[in-house]
């Protein structure tokens, strides 16, 4: 069940940490297809009794690589069973069978794939974690994010009823979250970028935006400041130099603790119900990716989703939750919100 801190008259507010749980891979290399390592997950217990020190009630987004090893989902599958998590699913193309075809940077995006091999390979990955982990997920990412209108129909199909593989203000040549809405919503079906009729799937994205609160302005702003016409006066880099304005990710790989909380400031300032932050497995054993190298590393890690967790306990009414649990409470109008949706 959801764990509470003390409220005192204080904002109410939903805490979820969700984990890529995968195989570990040079993230600037090639992506591996048959040969994947898997030995972080040996550290995960070490994690979750972490988590559960600070109340935190992580939910594990596990790729076919780690269902298919039978000790790893052997480990998820212990922690399952103590009710103190939960497991969903993470689609990593590259490594999830049916194999077909290239596995380059584009083919890395779920949503760049035909719809028949997705829906190929997510019954796979499905299928794996039942037989091997024993629970039924209806939690659902896509690997290296993003959805569109054939991906989040696939998933409604095969059975999940919660998407997070919105990744709000971010855009590259291969996908786009450009646009999409930073709160939880009902996503339209033939474009999920956008609010939507109610229908049987709800969308949570991770926690992102800006250092300041509003954050559709301010990604406007920014995304004026980085254009090629701004370039030649390097106007994003003294905004964020200056702290004018930061876009962060809550993400301890690639935000500093005192970033990750001026983020948690704005968004609740901007009245989002949900903090939503976000790790890969991959960091919980050092040197197996680039953001923990050693030891200190992995301490600073450790330290920094701790400070950001008490930050937020102590300033406001925190409910610690899983991402089935936080889309229940929503819907049950947690704090008065409703979730964007057109008719």
């Amino acid at each position: 069940m959801p764990t509470q801190s003390n409220p005192n008259n204080k904002r109410k507010v939903l805490f979820i940490l969700s984990v890529d749980t995968e195989e570990e891979f040079d993230w600037n290399g090639d992506f591996p297809q048959n040969t994947c390592n898997v030995e972080n997950v040996q550290q995960i217990p070490k994690f979750q009794a972490f988590c559960e020190s600070l109340g935190v009630r992580p939910t594990y987004l596990v790729d076919y690589p780690v269902a298919n090893d039978i000790k790893a989902a052997n480990i998820l599958k212990n922690i399952a069973q103590t009710k103190n998590a939960e497991i969903g699913a993470h689609l990593h193309p590259w490594c999830n069978p049916p194999m077909e075809g290239a596995n380059g940077e584009r083919e890395s995006h779920v949503v760049n794939l035909a719809p028949n091999l997705v829906r190929a390979k997510l019954q796979s990955l499905t299928s794996t974690i039942k037989r091997n982990i024993e629970v039924t997920p209806t939690v659902f990412r896509t690997g290296r994010w993003g959805t569109n209108e054939a991906v989040i129909n696939i998933t409604r199909g095969e059975g999940y009823d919660i998407d997070s593989s919105v990744y709000p203000y971010y855009i590259n040549e291969d996908f786009s979250c450009e646009n999409t809405p930073d709160k939880p919503y009902w996503p339209n079906l033939s474009s999920p970028n956008l609010a939507g009729p109610k229908c049987d799937i709800f969308e949570l994205p991770i926690t992102a935006g800006f250092n300041r609160s509003n954050f559709p302005f301010w990604d406007k702003v920014h995304r004026l400041l980085s254009s090629k016409f701004m370039d030649p006066l390097r106007l994003i880099g003294f905004a964020w130099k200056t702290n004018i304005l930061r876009k962060i990710y809550l993400c301890p790989e690639l935000s500093t603790t005192d970033d990750m909380i001026a983020l948690t400031e704005a968004a609740l300032t901007s009245e989002n119900p949900v903090i939503h932050m976000y790790i890969h497995s991959s960091s919980l054993l050092p040197g197996r990716n680039e953001y923990t190298q050693n030891n200190g590393d992995e301490k600073r890690f450790y330290t920094s989703i701790a400070d950001v967790v008490e930050h937020l306990a102590n300033q406001n009414d925190v409910t610690f939750c899983t991402i089935t649990e936080a889309r229940d409470l929503l819907l049950e109008g947690f704090a008065g919100y409703t979730a964007p949706q057109i008719d």
